[in-house]
């Protein structure tokens, strides 16, 4: 990588890591993260993967690590239940909150029949396990971001979902930022172990409007036949930096579908990669960026088939508004032997401004022959006929605009399994296209 700053900014967010594990293997697992970071540079817009994407403003900030600010307990003893409790899920079966990247227990709980706690407490109960796929799925090598998170794995989320088990509610991950100036690092670990099913939410929100920094990593294993519903939102502080990195490893006949929800941030990065590692498994991934003001949203993926008789299907919509910038870059990746794959990609973006933009850039790399695949991608602005015949079924201009953006927004949200964070986010997702009507304030 090329590099805007130096190495030492990346040596400055590894400050305050977690002491030393009783476990030799986590201890060498952080160990080597820190030397990969060490190795690393800022990625910059001379980076291919970053050529859209200009981080530089975060390296102009300075960023403490929450988990060595204070002592773990004294953030989330301050938070009210009321303060968790406008983003509680009603439907969910099990809830783990963690404030500033440091598990809350006292806002957290569990009757969900399977496995569900803090990475600290579950890794000594469940060690194999956790060995077996705990940073040997989201690769550090090559990602600083990731290399980080990984040197300071501690707290974070663990879900085991047992053999032939299918919990009917949903498991709700919580991250709270509350702190200004501070850098977490939230961590999950799901496994899904043969014939068994789940539905997590990774929730990221803020008590406050300041800048702050957060880097997630995710890990997702599916046994064979197993299935997994992985809804994210990400609707941070604008004033946020939030990059996240998510990697999913399919079994045979497994099934893994993803809704990724960006409302908030500054800048916003969510790369996403699944592995189809055996015969048969499908992988569903729906996105959603609605930005605006200065914001900027990168989402990168990469559907790998690496093996015959997978299906894959994507689509990512973007709706952009002000002076925002959207990234979508989407990569499917058939290998040699991968045959009678069956793959699509569709990218869909709207632009509400005339200096709102985006960047799209769907691909497929296809190195078999007896494969199904296709793609494309399309950016506008708002169709004057679907506008007109709104007219003239008796809707102002506003009204139908804010209508059709609505509805643009609306059909990726519909996939959402959970009833009332649906209904919860298109309200938001109404209330901002509202805002996005000429001559009206965005709301935050």
């Amino acid at each position: 990588m090329n590099a805007v700053s130096t190495s030492p900014y990346l040596a400055g967010l590894l400050q305050g890591q977690p002491p030393a594990s009783p476990l030799t293997w986590l201890n060498e697992l952080r160990a080597n993260a820190v030397d990969r970071v060490g190795a690393l540079t800022v990625p910059t817009t001379r980076d291919e993967d970053w050529r859209f994407t200009d981080i530089s403003p975060l390296t102009k900030l300075s960023f403490q690590p929450a988990q060595g600010a204070a002592h773990p307990a004294q953030g989330a003893a301050q938070l009210a239940p009321a303060a968790i409790e406008q983003w509680a899920i009603p439907e969910a079966a099990a809830r783990l909150v963690f404030v500033d990247g440091i598990y809350a227990p006292e806002h957290s709980f569990n009757r969900a029949g399977i496995t569900v706690e803090n990475l600290a407490s579950g890794i000594s109960r469940h060690g194999a396990a956790v060995q077996a796929h705990l940073g040997r799925h989201a690769e550090f090598e090559r990602n600083a971001f990731t290399a980080i998170n990984t040197a300071f794995l501690h707290d974070g989320a663990l879900i085991l979902v047992p053999r032939d088990t299918a919990p009917a509610a949903p498991v709700h991950l919580l991250f709270i930022a509350t702190r200004k100036h501070a850098a977490s690092y939230p961590r999950c670990l799901v496994i899904a172990e043969t014939g068994s099913a789940v539905t997590v939410v990774e929730d990221f929100v803020s008590l406050q409007g300041e800048a702050y920094f957060t880097s997630a990593v995710t890990e997702v294993s599916l046994a064979g036949n197993a299935e997994v519903h992985h809804v994210r939102v990400q609707r941070e502080s604008e004033e946020a930096f939030h990059f996240a990195n998510c990697a999913v490893s399919l079994a045979r006949s497994s099934r893994y579908h993803s809704v990724s929800i960006a409302l908030g941030a500054r800048i916003s990065r969510h790369n996403l990669a699944a592995l189809l590692a055996a015969e048969g498994a499908e992988c569903r991934i729906d996105g959603l960026a609605l930005i605006g003001g200065q914001q900027l949203a990168d989402s990168h993926t990469l559907i790998d088939h690496a093996t015959p008789r997978g299906t894959s299907r994507q689509l990512h919509k973007c709706i952009v508004d002000g002076a925002a910038r959207a990234v979508f870059n989407g990569n499917i990746m058939v290998r040699s032997g991968a045959q009678q794959t069956n793959s699509s990609q569709s990218s869909r973006n709207l632009l509400l401004s005339g200096k709102a933009r985006v960047d799209t850039k769907p691909q497929l790399e296809i190195f078999a022959d007896d494969v199904k695949c296709a793609h494309g991608a399309t950016v506008g602005q708002l169709d004057v006929d679907e506008v007109f015949y709104l007219k003239s079924r008796g809707l102002s201009d506003t009204a139908a605009r804010n209508l059709l953006t609505y509805a643009f927004g609306a059909e990726v949200i519909e996939r959402i399994p959970v009833a009332s964070l649906r209904h919860r986010l298109e309200q938001t997702v109404m209330e901002q296209t509202h805002a996005a009507a000429p001559g009206a304030a965005r709301k935050p």
